[in-house]
């Protein structure tokens, strides 16, 4: 599977945050002698914007990088880092956290998703996705609230539908399955939906129940995403009303682990989680 353009990025702004580590340099020490703002600097070690082929030319000059196959494969992760991806057509109603956050799951391997209130965006039916988005964005046309649900619904096919399917472990808190989103009828096709979902053999779907009391998950939805080419790739997603967080740091990810960890002492095995499910499901009919 080809890196996405998100991670293309990331990867060489990894790789150019060695050298300069390697040298000794300091990021205003590097800005200063190219004339860039230092904030250019880390944005591109940290894989937040793209860069243009000849600035990384330019950047290996500064560090005296001479190997033409190094050199080569930099300005190649640099040119793919902008090639087109299937949201494009839609940036005009996503927001830029979400399409960032598209393209690192675009580009994992699997995720852990633990929801607190909503039942988790790769597993909601088209219908239950309108009516969550009209609710959270109710000044919306109609065409922007549809082609919101489109995105949500080829992202589902992108992740779960590939080739090489993502695989999904999924802990939603009771909590979720009694939210009445839209109406009663809605709800209860997504919770068979849900356990329909739950049966495929990429899935694992659990349910934190009412039961289990304080959990690591009180604080907050968050996801963990984890990536096929380097280990420092690995990813934890939370966000508010008005901003998103990627942690990327071995303690921050480790201290997320160990929450889902924790989290799977206090959930229903797969087997009780579907019948819950489905006993809520059936007391909507």
């Amino acid at each position: 599977m080809a890196a996405t353009p998100t991670v293309r990025r990331r990867m060489l702004g990894s790789e150019l945050r060695k050298i300069r580590e390697g040298l000794d340099l300091k990021v205003d020490d590097v800005a200063s002698r190219l004339g860039w703002h230092q904030s250019k600097v880390s944005r591109l070690e940290n894989g937040r914007s793209g860069v243009r082929a000849n600035e990384v030319e330019i950047l290996l000059d500064v560090y005296e990088v001479a190997d033409p196959a190094t050199r080569e494969a930099l300005a190649t992760l640099a040119r793919q880092g902008k090639r087109r991806v299937w949201w494009q057509p839609y940036s005009d109603v996503i927001s830029q956290r979400y399409a960032s956050f598209i393209s690192f799951e675009a580009e994992a391997v699997s995720v852990r998703n633990f929801e607190s209130s909503l039942i988790p965006g790769l597993l909601q039916t088209a219908d239950y996705a309108r009516a969550l988005t009209r609710q959270l964005q109710p000044d919306a046309s109609s065409d922007v609230i549809n082609a919101l649900v489109d995105v949500r619904l080829a992202r589902q096919n992108a992740a779960l539908q590939r080739e090489d399917p993502l695989k999904l472990w999924a802990i939603v808190d009771e909590a979720a399955l009694h939210r009445l989103i839209g109406s009663r009828d809605i709800m209860a096709k997504q919770l068979q939906h849900l356990v329909a979902k739950s049966r495929e053999p990429h899935v694992t779907l659990q349910v934190v129940p009412f039961t289990a009391g304080a959990h690591p998950g009180v604080l907050g939805s968050f996801v963990i995403l984890e990536f096929p080419v380097r280990n420092d790739l690995d990813v934890v997603y939370t966000e508010s009303l008005t901003s998103s967080l990627y942690l990327e740091r071995d303690d921050d990810v480790g201290a997320y682990d160990q929450a889902f960890d924790r989290l799977r002492a206090a959930v229903l095995d797969v087997g009780p989680s579907r019948r819950l499910i489905t006993q809520i499901a059936k007391g909507l009919e």
